[in-house]
């Protein structure tokens, strides 16, 4: 069987072809690897470079090989976050004709770090939590999606930095299912495989010494299903309100928003004597700020980066002379996209802010400063380190003031806990 590369772009083919794929990836020179850091995997995987792009190169079978290039591609469709699938490679043989293993062949995660990476130094219990929120969050979304990961673990995700937080994405979906819709049973042997892997990684890390030492294994993965329970509830629960309240739904509405969902369709009935009304959100979709962000800027950040960036949004549109709500409340203006028909239109507002705050704001940080950190980051702990001057200095010290300091002072001595993605 000849080698053959089945990809999603066609440019990704040629750049491909370059690789050796007629060694074990095992024996591959370093001319073709990258040096990132990796996790724990049962099979062989490694970084390489396919012209301007870093990708992971995982060896395995041909057909699990198949079924997760395919997973990967259908979980990309429906908006999860997962690695980007990019090719698999078949027919691979070694100079002598004796047939090698196929490869799946994913984009690497830029700013991304494996978890036993960010335990190098001792890890702080809250950061941990971040994590584990995180990790919970992911899993809430897939079975939202109806797919059942069938081995949830550290293990299995990569994680990225999102504002004051973590955003977890999908590593390895070689034991998943995509249905349309996971049964109680099929959720909840999720959480339980969750619960036994966690707390094994966790007790390894103790072994090793690198678990600070209040962390408990065992309470920690069991804090998972905790979490995952938790916003389970609040995105699939079914309300019953008094008749007439239909201000309860749109609070309803708006707690699934602050936590990042939005509702994309309902079902809302009367009860028979007309003395209440009966609401259950059916799909509820995340990323709510990260749409809205995109859709006013056309800035593509994670979740929580993007409540922060709108927040900073609205606040400067209310110092524009030409903002001009119809609404008190300026991020109410900004959810409904409309204002005074006197006033500038918050997309126009918000492209400015794009223009003149933003993008200077992030450009002023040096390049070789910036570390992993992509522009909605930048700008986010130049936000909190403005923050933390104000509170210091009882009066607000401005932007430009904090990026100068954040600067000067911050970066140089910075070591970071996540490293540069590239060399």
């Amino acid at each position: 069987m000849a080698l053959q590369i089945n990809a999603t772009n066609p440019e990704h083919p040629a750049l491909l072809l370059e690789l050796p794929w007629h060694l074990p990836l095992e024996e591959w020179p370093d001319k073709y690897l990258v040096p990132l850091p990796r996790g724990i995997s049962r099979h062989v995987v490694r970084y390489a470079r396919a012209g301007d792009e870093v990708v992971a190169v995982k060896e395995l079978a041909r057909r699990p090989a198949l079924r997760e290039y395919e997973l990967l591609r259908d979980l990309d469709r429906i908006g999860i976050p997962a690695v980007d699938p990019l090719a698999v490679v078949t027919g691979r043989t070694d100079p002598d004709g004796e047939p090698l293993e196929c490869v799946l062949i994913t984009r690497h995660l830029g700013g991304s770090m494996p978890y036993r990476s960010m335990f190098e130094t001792t890890m702080r219990p809250a950061t941990m939590h971040r994590l584990m929120d995180a990790l919970a969050v992911l899993l809430v979304r897939l079975h939202l999606a109806g797919f059942a990961w069938g081995d949830c673990s550290l293990s299995n995700t990569l994680f990225r930095r999102d504002a004051g937080a973590f955003a977890a994405y999908l590593v390895d979906a070689e034991t998943g299912d995509l249905h349309p819709e996971l049964t109680r049973g099929q959720r909840e042997y999720d959480l339980d495989l969750a619960r036994v892997n966690i707390s094994g990684e966790l007790l390894d890390l103790e072994a090793s010494g690198a678990l600070h030492p209040s962390v408990d294994p065992i309470d920690f993965g069991t804090e998972i299903c905790a979490r995952y329970q938790e916003l389970w509830k609040e995105l699939t629960r079914t309300s019953v309100y008094p008749a007439g309240k239909h201000h309860y739904i749109e609070r309803r509405i708006r707690r699934l928003n602050e936590l990042g969902f939005d509702v994309a369709e309902m079902q809302i009935e009367h009860a028979s004597n007309g003395d209440s009304v009966t609401f259950v959100p059916k799909v509820v979709d995340a990323g709510h700020h990260q749409r809205q962000l995109l859709r006013l800027t056309g800035l593509d950040a994670e979740e929580n980066q993007a409540r922060r960036l709108l927040n900073d949004l609205e606040s400067w549109m209310a110092t524009q002379d030409d903002y001009a709500p119809d609404d008190p409340s300026p991020s109410s203006r900004l959810r409904s996209g409309r204002g005074d028909p006197h006033g500038a239109r918050p997309e126009v507002l918000a492209h400015r802010w794009v223009r003149e705050v933003f993008r200077p704001t992030v450009r002023s940080v040096p390049p070789e400063l910036r570390g992993q950190m992509d522009p909605a980051q930048i700008y986010h702990e130049l936000l909190e380190h403005r923050w933390y001057l104000s509170e210091r200095a009882q009066h607000d010290i401005g932007l430009e003031t904090a990026v100068v300091d954040y600067i000067q002072r911050v970066l140089p001595k910075r070591r970071e806990p996540l490293r540069p993605a590239e060399e």
